[in-house]
């Protein structure tokens, strides 16, 4: 797994917003900046626990497994 993720965010108003530049559908808001942050790393290992999960699920029985690095 990956070890660091690329976040954009921003104060909008009162609250912070961010997303994980590369997980779709992972993105966040809080009051503070830091509970976002914190939010963010939540929410993206959830993500890619369930995304994992959904993946080895579609692929059934007898399947392998192996790294890539990009």
């Amino acid at each position: 797994m990956k070890d660091s993720y690329s976040t954009v965010v921003k104060q909008s108003g009162f609250w912070w917003i961010g997303w994980i530049d590369e997980v779709p559908g992972v993105n966040c808001q809080e009051p503070t900046k830091q509970e976002l942050i914190e939010t963010l790393k939540v929410t993206l290992q959830e993500a890619l626990e369930f995304n994992r999960r959904e993946a080895r699920e579609a692929a059934g029985q007898d399947f392998e497994e192996a790294s890539i690095a990009v």
